[in-house]
This record gives C-alpha cells, structure tokens and sequence, in this order.
C-alpha cells in the first residue's frame, strides 16, 4: 500500500498541468486576453494605470488563494490565475513605463483615473528592473533546492515561488512586447513575427541536449507574454498606427470565449481522466469455495 506522504505528493503535483501544444495554445490565449483587458479597464473605461492595477492585482490574490487550496490541477482556478497575472502584468508594466502623457490615451480620451498615471521609468528600465527581479525570484528558488520542473512542484511554498516568477515574466513580457510594438520600429506585425521565430527556435533547441528543457520553459514563458501583448495591440489598436481596430471590449469578448471554451474542454479531460478503465478497477474478492 503507498504510503500517505507518497499520496499527498501525487496529489499536489497534479495541481500543475501538463507542458503540451494545448498548454502553449492556452498560454497565448490568456496573455493577449491579459493584455485586451487590461487596456479596456485602464483606457476605454478611464479608470487609469493606478486604480486598475491595484483592482487587479487583488483579482490575483483571490484567484491565487483559490489555486493554493485547491488539493488538484483544475483547468478554471489554473488558467484563471494566468489570466488574472496578465491583466494585473499588463496594467502594471504600463504603469512603471509610462506617464499621463495624451500618447498613451486612447481615442477620444482626454484623461485617466484617480492618481499618478504613471513612473515614466521607460521600457528598457523598467524592463532591467523586471529582469532583475524575475532573476532574484529564481535565485531564491534555486538556493532553497526545489525543482524548476511545474510537474514536480509538491510544496506550498514551491507554488508561491512558481507564482511570484509568473506574476514578474507576464510583467517583463508586457514590457518586452510594448517595446517591439511601439518604440523598436518593427510595429505589432513586426513584433509579433520576432517573438513568433524566437519561439520557433526554442523548439528547435528542445532537440539539443546539452539545452536544459528547463530552460527553454520558461524563456518560452515570458516570450509568449509579449507575443500576446503585440497581438492583442495589433486587434485593439486603431489602423492608422497599424492595427485592426477591433476595439478592447470586443477583441476582449472574443478571446474570453475562446479562453473559457479551452478551459472547458481541458476540465472534461481531466474528469475523464480521473475516471478509472475497467483495467485499473479493483476487482472484488472472490468467495471462497465450499470444501
């Protein structure tokens, strides 16, 4: 018989999901969400950089409490804490970089909310400051000896360490995806294309051995942040700067669909998988015979 510690462990584990095509799909799908969200609260509703990041930043903490005690991987507490980390990234990101200058309004808009709109730090030093933070965030990880692999992560405080990288990579990407869209030249098309070849490498790379897949896990993780930051810019933004003008609430509503029909369509594996084959059932004992 396995021992308790051994059950709680395959428990906790299975909190996390697995690392598959679908999880990227999924992963893409909440950040540019993130990113449409986060710019349909701060600026097609003027609410402003500073009350939207603090409303979404305790959207994240709620969602997070809800995944730390749940005792399983479900797909809904799961990819809502990403979604609440790209909201709560975008709006953040965009408050250490920019300031209330009109370029950062949107249409028609003349101001923002309550309170400083922004530090006006600038993308390539808010994105050094991010940096430096996700690298702090993983040098206490590896100093306190818990494994980097999502799959074999049976701690609470293992999960908090995973998060908080979560929280400051969706950050960092915004950064790293506003840059490429509106200071680098490239535009969104252009950016998006950058980010979508750099992870056409990391694939590449997954065939090297002497490459940590590790590694190449969470390099993907943050590259996936800008990718959806630059396409959400590319179906919010007005076409004269080089968008689809699809509008935040309606490029929003659209990917929220299809978010929560991925999100439906993982949890119906999950019950199925947890349903046992005949195979793996139990079989009664049998009744001894007469003598």
């Amino acid at each position: 018989m396995p021992s308790t510690t051994s059950s709680t462990t395959k428990s906790v584990m299975k909190k996390l999901p697995e690392v598959t095509l679908a999880f990227w799909i999924m992963k893409i799908a909440a950040t540019t969400l993130g990113e449409t969200a986060g710019d349909l609260f701060a600026q097609t509703l003027k609410l402003g950089y500073f009350l939207t990041t603090i409303a979404l930043f305790a959207v994240f903490v709620v969602t997070l409490v809800i995944q730390l005690r749940s005792t399983r991987y479900n797909p809904f507490f799961y990819w809502t804490v990403i979604l609440s980390t790209s909201m709560a990234g975008t709006t953040m990101s965009d408050f250490m970089n920019r300031d209330d200058s009109a370029k950062y309004l949107s249409g028609g808009a003349t101001s923002l909310g309550w309170g400083p709109q922004g530090l006006g730090l600038g993308y390539p030093e808010g994105a050094a400051i991010l940096i430096s933070l996700l690298l702090l965030i993983f040098l206490g990880w590896q100093l306190s000896g818990m494994t980097f692999q999502i799959t074999e992560i049976v701690t609470f405080r293992g999960e908090a360490l995973f998060w908080s990288a979560i929280l400051v990579s969706n950050t960092l990407g915004t950064s790293m995806g506003d840059f490429l869209s509106d200071s680098s030249g490239l535009g969104y098309l252009g950016g998006a294309s950058l980010v979508t070849g750099l992870l056409l490498l990391l694939v590449a790379l997954m065939k090297v051995p002497a490459v940590p897949n590790v590694l190449l896990f969470w390099i993907a993780f943050v590259l996936t942040r800008p990718l959806g930051a630059t396409a959400g810019d590319l179906l919010t933004k007005p076409v004269t700067k080089g968008g689809l003008d699809l509008g935040t609430a309606g490029s929003s509503a659209v990917l929220l669909a299809v978010l929560f029909g991925l999100m439906a369509y993982a949890q119906l594996k999950e019950r199925r998988a947890a349903v046992p084959t005949p195979q793996e059932e139990t079989p009664l004992p049998q009744r001894a015979g007469r003598r």
